[in-house]
């Protein structure tokens, strides 16, 4: 059960390592992109190209709808193996005779919730992980079955992360099915498993947006941490013209010498750089509203001048 491409490396994994795979529920298809045209999800075009899969695709509308539980039930599947689907509802994760278990991109208990991958790269983390576990209940709180440690580079982003977990977490997965189905699993409650736990909330305008009166180190690991999707962003704006939204997707910490107030965007050497509360970022990735994305340098030299370039701070 999964969507996006980060469910298809499990998949194929599982696959590769022989384990018989009875069916594959996924998303519906859905109107995107200008024409709005039917998409399906990344696991469907998958799937679709396997013959062996293709006759037994699910993409329910409604998961408690009685045809799809039927549906379920014919696959004759002894477990259930969710990556990166929506929340099921106790009347599905409950059918199968050896459990529903999920694969989770953190060392949970640590980082809970919908984004994991992107707040440990926010918080400034060097270390990550994938997590193995029942499914219970209460959203990402049962008992750990098996988890793999990843180191975080300091300048690594988001996006870059979750390609190295997606493989990291496909390899765990195949470990953790092979013991289950042979009676040799281990299951370890959450309570029990030591750290400090952070929250994982979903994305949006108001946690994505830069304040630079944070520090420049915080700032740039927003930046990172949100790179390439769905991007931290700042209101920029030149004089009195009106602020466009402008978003950052790569920046490096550049140096702490001003004594401009937080919010300042200066432009020296062609390089664009913005005061935070302890030194200056230096932008290198942007994406203007209304534009494409580009090399700040890029950017710079679209001005006509440079000066009187900030950002409004958050109230």
């Amino acid at each position: 059960m999964g969507t996006p491409p980060f469910a298809v490396a499990s998949l194929h994994a599982l696959l590769d390592a022989g384990i018989e795979v009875a069916a594959v529920v996924t998303a519906p298809d859905r109107p995107a992109g200008r024409g709005r045209q039917p998409r399906m999800s990344a696991v469907k075009e998958f799937a679709l190209t396997h013959p062996q899969l293709r006759e037994h695709i699910l993409q329910p509308e409604r998961l408690r709808d009685a045809g799809f539980l039927a549906q379920l039930d014919a696959t004759g599947a002894s477990l259930y193996v969710v990556v990166a689907f929506r929340m099921l509802p106790e009347v599905v994760w409950q059918r199968p005779a050896l459990g529903t278990i999920n694969l989770h991109a953190s060392l949970l208990p640590d980082y809970r919730g919908a984004a994991p991958i992107n707040w440990a790269v926010i918080n400034g983390e060097t270390r990550t992980g994938a997590t193995t576990f029942f499914l219970r209940h209460e959203i990402d709180t049962g008992d750990v079955i098996d988890r793999v440690d990843v180191a975080i580079g300091p300048e690594e982003t988001a996006g870059e992360l979750h390609d190295r977990l997606m493989v990291a977490g496909a390899e765990l997965l195949v470990r953790t099915v092979r013991s289950i189905l042979t009676g040799q699993a281990s299951r370890t409650p959450q309570a029990a498993l030591e750290g400090q736990l952070h929250h994982a909330p979903k994305l949006d305008p108001t946690n994505c947006r830069i304040d630079p009166r944070r520090s420049v180190g915080a700032v740039h690991d927003l930046v990172r941490g949100l790179s390439p999707v769905p991007g931290a962003w700042m209101p920029l704006a030149q004089g009195t013209a009106p602020a466009i939204h402008f978003k950052v997707l790569g920046a490096r910490v550049h140096d702490h010498l001003t004594n401009d107030a937080p919010g300042t965007v200066c432009v020296e050497g062609g390089a664009l750089l913005l005061q935070c509360a302890d030194g200056r970022l230096r932008l290198e990735d942007v994406h203007p509203e209304g534009r494409k994305r580009m090399p700040a340098q890029a950017f710079v030299n679209g001005l006509r001048t440079t000066d009187g370039l900030h950002t409004e701070l958050p109230g």
